[in-house]
């Protein structure tokens, strides 16, 4: 009887990712920025997804591309401005839009988030706190505080 191994949910996610042929040039624009603990999340990942699940030939147009990091010694906005300029350079086809999560619990009136996925716990839409990143070795990392059953 041969044995019949099924993927995780995470494997199954980077699949599904790894489809979407300029995946490696969006995570690549955003690893040269050097931010700290960088992620492409929400509807950017979501998107991919369900459009996969579904069975669309062509992926959903994206409002934006949402860029997450943490790095709690500037808390500046204009900065992350300046890295949403960047990477429009780099790639124009998106709307970029790069948050510090590090000052986010403000504008939320949370206590002071820990890291990205800390942040992420907090997001009132779970199929959306996902994220996707490369590693030092260019391989691909995913962030899902909730896990990643509601966006399967």
């Amino acid at each position: 009887m041969k044995k019949v191994y099924s993927l995780s949910l995470e494997q199954r996610l980077i699949q599904i990712l790894l489809a979407n042929r300029n995946l490696f040039r969006d995570l690549e624009a955003v690893k040269s920025l050097g931010l700290p603990q960088w992620c492409i999340a929400a509807g950017y990942v979501r998107n991919c997804v369900w459009d996969d699940l579904h069975g669309f030939a062509s992926r959903t147009p994206l409002n934006d591309v949402d860029v997450l990091y943490f790095d709690p010694t500037d808390l500046r906005e204009e900065v992350e401005k300046t890295f949403e300029i960047a990477l429009k350079e780099k790639v124009s086809d998106y709307n970029w839009s790069v948050k510090n999560q590090a000052r986010m619990h403000i504008r939320n009136q949370d206590e002071p988030y820990t890291n990205v996925a800390d942040a992420m716990k907090r997001w009132p839409e779970t199929a959306t706190s996902t994220g996707v990143s490369l590693d030092n070795n260019g391989n691909v990392t995913i962030i899902a505080p909730h896990g990643l059953e509601d966006l399967s």
